[in-house]
């Protein structure tokens, strides 16, 4: 408009700069419209600059241009526009038509918000709670939030609500419960579908609000119709638990469906879920990998987690990959995964795809048990009761199983009721000891069923009783617990609150011994040796006593000695006999110190000072 090779001439300069931009309208119906603002936001009008600037921005009236959408809020923004100053720091943020500046976009939400512009105080508080463009502040972002809340604004109140729940920028206590509650239920009064979804979870929980799960369905229901992705999952979890409504299974598989559609990763795990155990439709391994596939490529560490599970155990591909198992797990626990943390020390403590390596497990038990993970704090445990990868602390064993048996784990429960069985970091309870048995028992643990019959068995911090221990025994050994069918064959075999029963005995020691349980192959082999429950056979007899010797059982030293002193499935052999009846005296065997003293006695003459002398030092 500088009069280049013609007379200056405002008005027809105008006339053609219209001509070029109507050329670029989609909609020529509201072309009066367009013109009016492009011929306002040229002569200066704030208001019109930034109309102007969202028509370019979202391609309304005319084709859409980022660039001219950000010079147009920019004139709008420097003519003290509080809408396009809030709209231009935008652009900043979200890189529309310039490139990213986080440092511009607060100062531009901060201009915006001394004019009072909700919208731009509550952007600003976004930037104070994550610290962008400006140093981090909790307090300034709660602040803001709470006077926006008092103003009734929808989106502050959930926020509002996030912040009394998780303690950000004000303390959290009991009683700020129900100013969680209180918020997000305001939220959800006006509509918000996220607090919506957060006043779900109050009634779920039990969050400042008496729990109430049919009010967490409905509450739910309500964010997930409107499209909450999160809420579409928990509706699922709903429908698959039983959680205030009937469990429906079909239903929780279209609601995980819905929110895979919505983009929600975490409903894409679920969904993963359902294919993997034919949830509410066909089983499909496939599908159940292609799906934490995809959660899993997104950044997502649960699902990292998934795949490397499925790749460990060729769940929905053709082989086992123990390499590429480690590799996502790896990635998994870099995304702070608690689970893929645990399963990575899984993975160094035992060689899996990668060297073993027991510092490296213990370093990995360690940070998922400190995130909470209740078979990473027993597996930390298990490492400072054993000395693996770190130095052995048996108080330090002791807490960490404590605190993974008050959350629920039933091998945390077990190992604790150990502890105070036998002393370990804390001071020898039994009452104790068979209180945690119990509860590791009730939760369907083996081994713990199978120590709680010992405990009914011999007293321990109970009064004896037959019965339960019986019933408990059988419980474990059902279960496959190798001590658990050792037990239950002994009460068979001397009649322990059943009938002796001794075919049944052999059959359990049996299922014991191959087990590896060396008592009950010591049993299995006196069982042979006496024809107890099945034929009469010295030398399985032999066998079995060499199997359970070579476990380190002492009766099986003493009846190996046996054995080679009387010629029982092998050649007699009195300095093999010798050498096993002072293994069974060395550890503990009584009756093993008579008949080493029957052999010196009676045999000494047969026998060279050299060679007893030779056995004595074995």
């Amino acid at each position: 408009m500088d009069g280049i090779g013609t007379t200056k001439n405002k008005i027809k300069a105008f006339e053609w700069f219209l001509k070029s931009e109507n050329k670029y309208t989609i909609n020529k119906n509201k072309n009066d419209e367009f013109n009016l603002n492009l011929k306002l936001a040229i002569s200066g009008n704030a208001d019109a600059q930034n109309n102007l600037a969202d028509y370019y921005e979202n391609g309304k009236i005319i084709n859409k241009n980022e660039k001219k959408a950000f010079e147009w809020y920019f004139k709008s923004a420097k003519n003290g526009n509080s809408l396009a100053q809030n709209n231009l720091a935008i652009c900043y943020l979200n890189s529309i038509g310039i490139d990213k500046n986080e440092k511009l976009a607060f100062d531009w939400f901060s201009k915006s918000a001394s004019k009072q512009n909700n919208l731009a105080e509550f952007n600003l508080a976004y930037c104070y709670l994550n610290g962008i463009g400006t140093i981090k502040s909790k307090k300034n972002a709660f602040n803001l939030y709470l006077k926006l809340g008092n103003l009734g604004q929808k989106d502050a109140q959930n926020n509002l609500g996030y912040c009394y729940y998780y303690g950000v920028g004000t303390h959290k206590s009991y009683y700020i419960n129900d100013d969680v509650f209180k918020s997000f239920f305001e939220s959800a009064s006006k509509g918000c579908d996220v607090g919506k979804f957060n006043l779900g979870y109050c009634f779920k929980n039990g969050i400042g609000i008496e729990k109430d799960e049919v009010y967490a369905l409905e509450s739910y229901l309500e964010a997930a119709e409107s499209e909450n992705s999160m809420a579409q999952n928990n509706l699922g979890y709903c429908y698959y638990y039983g959680i205030g409504t009937n469990k429906n299974e079909k239903e929780a598989f279209e609601w995980y469906l819905k929110s895979t559609k919505s983009g929600n990763l975490i409903g894409q795990i679920n969904l993963g879920i359902c294919y993997l155990k034919g949830i509410g439709i066909d089983k499909d391994e496939v599908k159940a990998f292609d799906l934490y596939s995809k959660s899993a490529h997104a950044g997502n560490g649960l699902a990292q987690n998934f795949l490397a599970t499925c790749y460990l155990y060729g769940i929905g591909i053709n082989i086992k990959d123990e390499k590429k198992a480690f590799e996502w797990y790896l990635t998994s626990a870099f995304t702070k995964c608690d689970k893929g943390r645990y399963n990575l020390g899984y993975c160094y403590e035992n060689g899996i795809g990668t060297c073993k390596d027991e510092k490296e497990a213990a370093k990995w038990y360690l940070k998922s048990a400190k995130a909470g993970n209740l078979m990473a704090q027993n597996n930390i445990a298990n490492c400072y009761l054993n000395g693996i990868g770190i130095d052995k602390n048996n108080n330090k064993a002791f807490e960490w199983y404590k605190t993974s048996a008050e959350k629920g784990c039933i091998l945390g429960q077990y190992y604790l009721g150990y502890c105070y069985e036998n002393g370990i970091g804390t001071v020898k309870d039994q009452k104790k000891a068979f209180e945690w048995y119990f509860k590791s028992a009730e939760g369907e643990n083996p081994k713990a069923q199978n120590d709680l019959g010992d405990c009914y068995h011999y007293g321990i911090g109970t009064d004896k009783n037959e019965k339960e221990a019986f019933d408990w025994y059988m419980k474990s050994a059902i279960a496959g617990c190798a001590k658990g069918q050792c037990n239950l064959g002994y009460c068979y075999d001397n009649g322990i609150n059943t009938n002796v029963n001794h075919g049944k005995a052999f059959e359990w020691y049996l299922k014991a011994a191959e087990s590896g349980n060396a008592s009950a192959q010591n049993n299995l082999g006196f069982c042979y040796q006496y024809g107890k429950g099945v034929k009469l056979d010295y030398k399985k007899a032999f066998e079995w006593y060499t199997k359970s010797s070579n476990n380190e059982n002492a009766y099986g030293y003493f009846n190996l000695g046996e054995c080679y002193y009387g010629g029982i499935g092998i050649d007699k052999n009195l300095e093999e006999a010798i050498i096993w009846y002072k293994k069974a005296l060395n550890n503990g065997i009584k009756n093993a110190e008579i008949k080493l003293n029957n052999i010196y006695s009676l045999y000494k003459t047969k026998l060279t000072i050299e060679k007893i002398e030779r056995i004595e030092t074995s």
